[in-house]
């Protein structure tokens, strides 16, 4: 008993130097500028940003609010962003729960604004989890909790089970990204039916595209031996749930929520005990949890990029949400072997 209680406090020492370490909101750039003569579309992250540009091509001018190589969580606009969006005529967002500053964001438009917001994940089979993410993202009513997601359970007990949150990381399947476009799809016809033929021409080339991203997903994970995987934030809960993968996360619904001891020190001892070789971490937050995990347990570490946004070295590189996916696909065919 005296040892597990030295050893954790050892732990808790190395836990607080790496949360001091947890990467804060980068730098901001300009977001864009509305254009004359187009449909002019605000979209608040990258996936929307990616999914809008392919659909709407050369008949729309998108204006991606989040800035190259910052975290969308705890992200808020600027008043340029709301010039903008006044102007624009649709504006795309993620909705269960993830930009929890829409609400008064809208409220802020110009009066006269005559822009369309449009929640993309409306229609997705939303995973509710009684975990919270330190900062109320997500919260909901009571509801059916799906399986698919696994954050460390001991040492909650003096929180209410009947508190439930959305997880809002819809796009990281290709199942629910797939509803995600058909929503941008739906709406931009609306907006500009004139232009419907380029809008469900390109919609089929990006379904296209998503649908074979879901075979690959589908077919190679469902050859490998395990099953078990270990995240810095609980992002996966969809890929997890959609391709039989059972996540268990550090962190909660948000990467800078911060982690219990005790639950560190009881991942530990479930990736000693289920042979689990890999901690995966993603590039737009610290990976120094997931190292001092790792290290712990004497394991090592892969990226598995919840694909919230670029890296500035990703942008320059030409990386967009296919590619990463199938990075993420080969890292998760090698840790799970």
């Amino acid at each position: 008993m005296q040892r597990n209680k030295k050893y954790a406090g050892r732990f808790i020492a190395v836990l607080a130097l790496a949360m001091l370490l947890v990467l804060s909101a980068c730098g901001r750039n300009s977001a864009g500028t509305i254009v004359e003569g187009k449909v002019n579309v605000v979209t608040t992250f990258y996936p929307i940003y990616e999914f809008a540009s392919a659909i709407g091509g050369e008949d729309a001018n998108v204006i991606n609010l989040l800035p190259t190589g910052v975290e969308p969580h705890d992200w808020t606009p600027r008043g340029q962003d709301i010039v903008n969006t006044s102007k624009a005529q649709l504006f795309f967002y993620n909705g269960a729960g993830l930009e929890g500053w829409v609400p008064d964001f809208l409220k802020g438009l110009d009066a006269g604004s005559k822009v369309k917001a449009v929640e993309v994940s409306k229609g997705v089979d939303l995973i509710l989890t009684t975990e919270d993410d330190g900062h109320n993202h997500g919260a909901a009513e009571e509801g059916h909790h799906h399986e698919g997601e696994e954050h460390s359970e001991e040492g909650h007990a003096e929180e209410s089970v009947d508190a439930k949150h959305t997880d809002p990381h819809t796009w990281v399947s290709p199942k629910s990204a797939l509803i995600m476009a058909q929503n941008i799809r739906d709406s931009l016809i609306e907006a500009d039916p004139e232009h419907k033929a380029g809008y469900e021409e390109r919609y089929a080339a990006l379904s296209g595209k998503l649908k074979e991203l879901d075979t690959e997903f589908t077919e190679k994970l469902s050859a490998v031996p395990n099953k078990e995987i270990v995240v810095s934030h609980q992002a996966f809960g969809y890929l997890a749930r959609d391709y039989g993968l059972k996540q268990h996360a550090i962190m909660g619904l948000s990467p800078d929520a911060e982690p219990r001891a005790q639950d560190m020190l009881n991942l530990a001892k479930l990736v000693k005990e289920e042979g689990i070789r890999y901690i995966f971490f993603e590039e737009l937050v610290s990976d120094k949890l997931a190292k001092t995990l790792a290290g712990e347990a004497g394991v090592e570490t892969l990226v598995l990029n919840p694909v919230e946004g670029l890296t500035q070295q990703q942008a320059k590189d030409g990386d967009d949400y296919f590619s990463l996916m199938r990075n993420n696909l080969q890292n998760l065919l090698l840790a799970l072997q």
